[in-house]
């Protein structure tokens, strides 16, 4: 809804704009409106702008026009379904289009239409939550479109085990302030509250069995929120903390790793505590197994090329071994979607083959990843990718896609933590404080995710 903009309007008058909900660590970006705009001064919004032609495009222009933000710094993450609502006072018919962007920094610049703004819990946009700031009309039911989900969590697989667990506390932190607001707004009955959020958090359980990271954090928020007596605001208060807790940690994590790298190193996947090591510690000489059939290591050679002095070097899988044994190579680094309590590793497949061969080359092999990351069991649930992307032609044969496969503990040198390098007997004791949090489940049971009636609003 910026200023000095023509309306776009279809044959039914209706005002289209795009909202743009910028994300950094867990917190959105909130703009508040200047006197200099036609509509909603001093209210709060994100990121918006009349859609003169195309939404896709329009958005970004806004972005860059409102935050000085060019299309580098942000990432888009998806668009929602349109909000059509009519403003009586304005006598306007609205249709939203929102959108939601990763951003790599919280530093902007703002516009003329614009005379402050705050990063802030995307529970802040509900104001029976934040601080009394008055937000744009449906607001939130904008940011509900391109919020996380089950659903988008568990279809996930672009991003790691790290990132896939703050989109889940994100959930949970949603749905615990949308209950928090409408005891506070309607009186609502706060019994159940518990129940629901409990049978929420199941489904965040399962949505990705083999991320051990998922199921600690969410574990952490439920048992943090006293189940006894919990409600939802308690576990909207829990969730916050989680969340600035697994951000540190994977940072503290990423840190420690950097200071151990050595001039030259190798590694593969996409981890983005590994890749937050190398941009920091940034050695001389970088490979980068390209990670099929997703080829996630490509994006991050070339992240590191544009963000680093580093020599950055992209090769196929079937190379590994033979890159360790030509280069002069100090210690290979790989994250971990799992740690498991006997030391062995759950990683992009791949991880086995270059942590045997490191192995064989007396090469050090160093795992980054939080404690967060550590199993409390023994099994092991390896997901598989889709067919079609290793073969989708019609002769008859099978096809296998595994996405994990499991590094032996043997071919670990260390496990490098936000508490440092771990032995295996402080494993078992992470694994012990892990086996604590997941006592919230006895205070009331979720339902089986596999026959509960799901409510797609939910999702």
């Amino acid at each position: 809804m910026g200023a000095n903009t023509d309306v776009t309007t279809d044959a039914d008058d209706s005002n289209h704009v795009v909202t743009a909900f910028l994300r950094h660590r867990g917190d959105v970006l909130l703009l508040r409106r200047s006197d200099a705009v036609g509509t909603y001064a001093g209210q709060w919004g994100g990121v918006s702008g009349f859609a003169e032609g195309q939404p896709d495009e329009q958005v970004r222009v806004e972005i860059r026009e409102e935050t000085g933000l060019e299309s580098d710094a942000v990432s888009p993450v998806r668009s929602g379904r349109p909000v059509e609502f009519v403003d009586p006072e304005l006598g306007r018919d609205w249709v939203v289009h929102p959108y939601l962007f990763d951003c790599e920094t919280r530093g902007i610049e703002l516009s003329e239409e614009h005379d402050a703004y705050e990063w802030v819990p995307a529970t802040d946009l509900l104001e029976a939550v934040g601080d009394d700031r008055e937000t744009v009309p449906e607001l939130w039911t904008a940011y509900e479109r391109v919020a996380p989900t089950v659903r988008s969590i568990a279809a996930d697989g672009e991003h790691g085990a790290a990132f896939l667990s703050v989109r889940a506390l994100e959930v949970l932190r949603d749905r615990a302030g949308v209950l928090v607001a409408e005891r506070t707004e309607f009186g609502s009955d706060p019994d159940g509250e518990w129940d629901e959020l409990a049978e929420l958090a199941g489904r965040l359980l399962e949505a990705r069995p083999s991320m051990a990271v998922l199921r600690n954090r969410v574990n952490r928020v439920m048992a943090g929120a006293d189940g006894d007596d919990g409600d939802a605001p308690a576990v909207l208060e829990s969730a916050l903390r989680t969340i600035d807790r697994a951000i540190g940690a994977d940072e503290d994590a990423a840190t420690t790793a950097s200071e151990v790298l050595g001039d030259s190193v190798a590694t593969l996947s996409r981890s983005g505590t590994v890749l937050e090591a190398l941009e920091t510690g940034e050695p001389s000489r970088v490979f980068v197994a390209e990670s099929r059939p997703a080829r996630e290591g490509i994006d991050v050679a070339e992240r590191l090329s544009e963000t680093t002095d580093s020599t950055v070097s992209v090769h196929t899988d079937a190379a590994l071994a033979h890159v360790l044994a030509r280069e002069d190579i100090d210690r290979v680094v790989i994250g971990a979607d799992t740690v498991l309590p006997d030391g062995s590793v759950v990683n992009k497949t791949g991880t086995r083959t270059l942590a045997i061969a490191a192995d064989r080359e007396g090469i050090p092999v160093s795992v980054v990843a939080a404690t967060d990351k550590i199993s409390t069991r023994e099994d092991v649930n390896l997901e598989s990718g889709d067919r079609t992307a290793v073969y989708d032609g019609d002769a008859s044969i099978d096809v296998l896609n595994p996405t994990f496969d499991v590094t032996p503990a043997d071919c670990v040198t260390e496990v490098v933590t936000e508490r440092g390098a771990l032995e295996p007997a402080d494993i078992e004791a992470v694994v012990e404080e892990l086996r604590e949090l997941e006592g919230w489940r006895d205070v009331g049971e979720p339902p089986d995710p596999e026959t509960t009636d799901r409510n797609p609003s939910r999702e």
